[in-house]
């Protein structure tokens, strides 16, 4: 089933684990995290586009990316304002924003004001939920 074939918001819960990894389901469906400095994406330089690796959904641009030394791949800006939603996560007793895919609701991380100019931001993003759609052709996400 392609991204393009499946309707993301009608997928069961079986359906994501039937589509992710253990780990992807873990961090995309539960909110989990991966371990820092662990992820596929945090030392890549690759230039394109990173995706949800749910539904495909267009997140970050590689341009926007940049080294916060925190362990996790680090975006000043989405793509697009509409392709991510903002949710309030009190867990853990802190306060953070949670960063979500808008098309399918996947946990990608959370954003903090502390990033570089101009936006200040940091979208802390676990790479086990980012495909990454080089511009050089390889490994497109369908």
């Amino acid at each position: 089933m392609s991204d393009n074939d499946m309707n993301v918001e009608r997928m069961s819960d079986e359906d994501w684990k039937r589509k992710l990894t253990r780990e992807q389901y873990e961090v995309c469906r539960n909110k989990g995290t991966e371990i820092p400095f662990s992820g596929e994406y945090y030392y890549s330089k690759d230039k394109g586009i990173y995706k949800c690796v749910c539904c495909g959904n267009e997140l970050f641009n590689s341009e926007t990316k940049f080294d916060s030394g925190t362990g996790w791949p680090s975006f000043n800006a989405p793509i697009n304002q509409s392709n991510v939603e903002y949710l309030v996560d009190n867990s853990f007793g802190m306060k953070r924003i949670e960063i979500n895919c808008k098309k399918c609701g996947s946990h990608l991380g959370h954003v903090f004001d502390d990033g570089p100019h101009p936006t200040n931001k940091r979208y802390c993003i676990n790479s086990i939920s980012l495909k990454l759609a080089k511009e050089n052709g390889e490994d497109k996400v369908k």
